[in-house]
């Protein structure tokens, strides 16, 4: 038994009573005699996902529009894309009534689906709009907000961004009684830029590594007679937008200057090995060096500790919870956090001009800034 054969009027025949909402899949199938109704949902598909070509094309030619038959003119194929223009055409009188010309609002949201597979000149063509009218339709197009992203972006203004969705989606419910699941609410708030912006807390992801623990040989001592005798190291973060890069960075006490960093999109274990790794090359791989660091997992990870005994040094750690036993370079990441982000709007940086910005102030640090402890030298 043969395939059924349906005529391309047919196929736009069905989408526009299908997308008139006035008939049922049945009365359309005994209306135009169709035999299955997936062939309904087949052709349906088609038109949301704006493959057209798929209605002219013959059984077992699955083309993709503008790469169809050999023989097919450039003439040919203009005409073909405006029959689909003016099939969508139809369609959208069908969906929205008969009336003089299509609203502005129809109009608008047409073009803004198909600008993507036709040019805007083709569709304005077939819609009978001027270019400068849909222009001007296009720049005076107000935002339309739902009731619920209204109440969404007041509340989050009147509570000073301090709360995440989960936050904000409860209040929802108790105070203006919406209940939206809290995927929604999320999806709103990052339309509209409106993710908490408090401060993170500080997170240190377990490695799933061994733990291994070195006493603290420093004892708060920070002065080095001599240059790679003691390094220090840490992780900070540098929030901008709504994202987060993590800083690595190794100082010598001896004069206080930066041997090596590295900025990643995350704190796991190659941060430190890298970083790491950097600073041994930039010092030409000193032996016996006293390398000084809290007990985050990525230091307390074996991968870590293997390339510290690897490469003969010595590891030193802060006691659990103590900032100020690894104090220099704490302060080193404040100083940079309010020298040369404080003024800035992180909701305004990029990657790119964080990474640029962090460059600056190192090379700015050993190269320029003159510090106390050191006569008022550089490092």
């Amino acid at each position: 038994m043969g395939k059924n054969v349906y005529s391309s009027e047919t196929k736009w025949a069905v989408i526009k009573d299908k997308m008139s909402g006035q008939f049922t899949n049945q009365e359309i199938m005994k209306k135009y005699g169709i035999k299955n109704v997936s062939q309904i949902k087949t052709w349906l598909k088609w038109y949301r996902n704006n493959e057209f070509h798929r209605f002219s094309q013959p059984i077992g030619k699955q083309y993709t529009y503008g790469h169809g038959p050999d023989n097919q003119s450039d003439e040919e194929k203009k005409d073909h894309q405006m029959t689909h223009l003016r099939q969508e055409n139809e369609i959208l009188k069908k969906v929205f009534g008969d009336r003089k010309g299509v609203e502005k609002e129809v109009i608008l949201q047409l073009v803004n689906r198909l600008r993507k597979k036709y040019t805007v000149t083709a569709i304005l063509s077939v819609l009978n709009i001027s270019r400068a009218t849909y222009y001007r339709w296009a720049a005076s197009s107000p935002i339309q907000l739902s009731k619920e992203e209204e109440v969404i972006i007041s509340l989050c203004e009147k509570t000073r961004f301090r709360n995440g969705h989960r936050k904000i989606t409860k209040l929802l419910k108790r105070k203006f009684h919406i209940s939206l699941h809290r995927n929604t609410v999320q999806r709103i708030m990052r339309k509209h830029h409106l993710q908490c912006r408090v401060k993170p807390k500080r997170k240190w992801k377990s490695q799933g590594e061994s733990i291994i623990i070195a006493p603290n040989l420093l004892q708060r001592n920070f002065k080095a007679a001599l240059p790679n005798q003691k390094w220090v190291t840490d992780i900070t973060y540098i929030q901008y937008g709504t994202s987060t890069l993590y800083l690595s960075t190794i100082i010598d006490l001896f004069n206080n200057e930066i041997v090596a960093y590295k900025l990643y999109t995350h704190q796991q274990t190659p941060l430190v090995l890298d970083t790491l790794k950097q600073a041994l090359k930039e010092r030409g791989n000193p032996k016996g060096v006293v390398i000084h660091s809290d007990q985050g997992s990525v230091y307390t990870s074996y991968d870590y500790q293997t390339l510290v005994k690897e490469r003969n040094l010595v590891s030193s750690m802060s006691r659990r919870g103590n900032c100020w036993d690894n104090a220099v370079i704490e302060s080193f990441h404040s100083n940079l956090k309010s020298e040369e982000f404080q003024y800035v709007k992180f909701n305004s940086l990029s990657v790119d001009k964080v990474r640029e910005r962090v460059d600056q102030f190192m090379k700015y640090y050993n190269e320029e800034r003159i510090q106390e402890k050191l006569g008022y030298q550089t490092p």
